[in-house]
């Protein structure tokens, strides 16, 4: 049995290093998990029972996710919630110049990623359920003028200190109780802001939060 451990231990290794994770949980659970496997096991299993917790609960609200990009997590979320609402907030030419600059003068990081490569088309081509999304293109907060609504879940994924705190200002107040926030990058060093961010939002709020070993260092807080 040792030398199996060994062997697949440095398998593990081996495949990690190329980003490719060997990952086994649940293992006594006889339910099928709502998502199939994939690369990102941990993120994505966790919101498959966030899922099941929402609908057993009967927790009302619609989905929303701030930081779309081409749309990877956004599909996921319009497969599991087919019969809600999905607000999805992107500026879909990338980071704000205003957002950039705070970045860099905050210390956090250089924020010359380029997300602009993508539009509202690419990520609707990707939805099971295009007729349930909402798209919010521009700024965020102001593309929330207008909105009277409540979340169930909600996905920041905006990299960025100044529109993740502008989320949680925004999306904690309207988060149904026995909903869930799931900030990405969290515990990523290349987005430093996204954790000063949140911490600055949970101690102001005196709240707590629960972070995950989840590709991106995601971070979840709930109601």
């Amino acid at each position: 049995m040792s030398a199996i451990r060994f062997i697949f231990r440095k398998l593990s290794q081996a495949l990690s290093s190329k980003k490719i994770f060997l990952t086994k949980s649940l293992t006594f659970r006889k339910k099928p998990q709502a998502l199939p496997a994939n690369f990102d096991y941990m993120r994505f299993a966790t919101l498959g029972l966030c899922y099941e917790e929402i609908v057993n609960n009967k927790v009302k609200g619609s989905v929303a996710e701030l930081g779309v990009y081409k749309g990877d997590f956004a599909w996921r979320l319009n497969f599991l919630f087919a019969d809600r609402s999905l607000y999805l907030f992107d500026t879909f030419s990338g980071f704000d110049t205003k957002d950039m600059k705070q970045e860099v003068t905050g210390g956090f990081q250089q924020a010359n990623q380029d997300f602009s490569d993508t539009s509202i088309d690419i990520v609707l081509s990707k939805m099971a359920n295009p007729k349930n999304c909402i798209l919010k293109k521009g700024y965020f907060p102001d593309t929330t003028i207008g909105i009277d609504d409540t979340f169930c879940f909600v996905s920041i994924d905006a990299d960025l200190h100044n529109p993740i705190l502008a989320g949680l200002n925004y999306f904690y107040p309207r988060l149904e109780k026995g909903g869930y926030l799931f900030i990405h990058d969290f515990n990523n060093d290349m987005y430093k802001g996204a954790k000063e961010a949140v911490l600055r939002f949970c101690t102001d709020q005196n709240i707590g939060y629960v972070p995950i070993p989840d590709s991106g260092g995601t971070v979840i807080i709930t109601k």
